[in-house]
């Protein structure tokens, strides 16, 4: 896979370099509320735009149904950017029509352009090769270049992210090349003891990695909305918490498997209760208590670790040379239900381990709750990208820059 160091050394003045990135960003109307996968991708646009390239920057966000759709539009994301870059940053209003010809077209050395939300074009996420391949030929077309730095959107084969290298002389971004780096050191470079920490809704989404880490994992720590369906194979109450009864018989066996291969499987020994989902904006359930994990009542849903829960997480970390987390352990968006995230987080800053957050919420969660994203080894810009590369899963991103 080339660099973007060595792409550098060829030399980039008056290309135009096509950047996939992932500015897929949330948004509270035309606000930003994270912009950490923008100020993520920003070190490699700026190598280029210094370089000399006309820099043509892509992405998607959200999921809008492949026509444009003002909610998910690119343009709050390009203006963040130019304020990081310290530069004006143009922005084209579609994908490959007049006006991204035009905005291209127009760009300087050393200028930076955005162009409009991906998958306002169907081509981009079509299933169909000849329909992909047409749209990633239409993108081709915008650049001499390309440089793939879009790592929380490399598990998909879309034509931006697989079928546009193969047309173009490709490298990977700094990003990118960081976070395979990191991926590797939780795979085929572990120092022991690993520690896994899984949280998140839905044990069906975690299953895949849960079966590839019990024969790599030294010790796994199970919270979340997934926790219940653990604690309900153990043959405990579960109340009103969110269970997948269909998972039972897969987690029964992990948990078995675990026993039989020497890997500690950690759950819940006790947890907060309520008879209802929290209001976010600020409004506790009077009937919010902390009871043991197998006395929950039946009529009250799990929402969060519990304090004895916390301090046994933080001490299965303390010894830790490896540390991968995925998932908030509780409803970490409400201050109430907060305390199991926080302590997870706190006990990965705490520890002496290479720590690594796994993306998605759980990255969301630590700038939430106000740590220093510094305290962590890496905090990954994709949660489902790492997740499948932690499968043993092939990623198409990543094979098309290798190709």
């Amino acid at each position: 896979m080339k660099t973007i160091d060595e792409l550098l050394a060829e030399g980039v003045s008056g290309k135009r370099v096509f950047v996939r990135a992932d500015l897929n960003v949330p948004l509270a109307g035309t606000e930003i509320t994270d912009d950490g996968r923008i100020r993520a991708v920003q070190p490699t646009i700026a190598k280029l735009a210094e370089a000399g390239a006309r820099v043509v920057v892509a992405s998607h966000l959200g999921r809008p149904k492949g026509a444009p759709d003002p909610a998910f539009s690119l343009a709050p994301a390009a203006r963040r950017l130019g304020e990081l870059l310290g530069q004006d940053v143009a922005f084209a209003t579609d994908t490959v029509g007049s006006s991204a010809k035009e905005t291209v077209a127009a760009l300087a050395d050393g200028q930076v352009a955005v162009i409009e939300n991906l998958r306002f074009n169907p081509g981009e996420t079509s299933k169909d090769d000849a329909e992909r391949g047409a749209f990633a030929d239409q993108l081709a077309e915008l650049a001499d270049v390309y440089v793939g730095d879009g790592f929380g959107a490399v598990h998909r084969k879309h034509a931006s992210v697989f079928d546009l290298p193969a047309r173009l002389p490709h490298a990977a971004g700094s990003l990118i090349a960081t976070e395979v780096g990191v991926l590797k050191k939780l795979t085929a470079e572990v120092e022991r003891p690993y520690v896994v920490v899984l949280g998140g809704a839905k044990v069906s989404d975690k299953l895949a990695v849960i079966d590839e880490l019990l024969g790599k994992a030294d010790r796994i720590l199970i919270g979340g909305g997934m926790a219940y369906t653990f604690l309900y194979a153990k043959g405990y109450e579960v109340g009103i918490s969110l269970l997948q009864k269909d998972q039972v018989e897969k987690v029964t066996e992990y948990m078995e498997r675990a026993e039989a291969t020497g890997v500690e499987l950690v759950l819940p020994v006790d947890v907060l209760v309520s008879t209802e989902f929290p209001d976010l904006k600020g409004k506790t359930p009077a009937d919010f208590e902390t009871v043991d994990a197998d006395k929950i009542p039946a009529d009250k849903e799990g929402l969060d670790i519990g304090p004895k829960t916390r301090e046994l997480y933080a001490s299965k970390i303390a010894d830790a040379a490896t540390v991968f987390w995925n998932g908030p352990v509780g409803v970490f968006e409400h201050p109430d239900y907060a305390n199991g995230t926080r302590a997870v987080a706190q006990a990965l800053v705490d520890s002496e381990a290479f720590t690594v957050v796994g993306g998605g919420d759980s990255a969301a969660a630590v700038r939430l709750l106000g740590f220093d994203e510094n305290a962590f080894g890496h905090i990954s810009t994709g949660g489902g990208a790492s997740l499948e590369y932690l499968e043993g899963k092939s990623l198409p991103g990543i094979a098309a820059l290798e190709g």
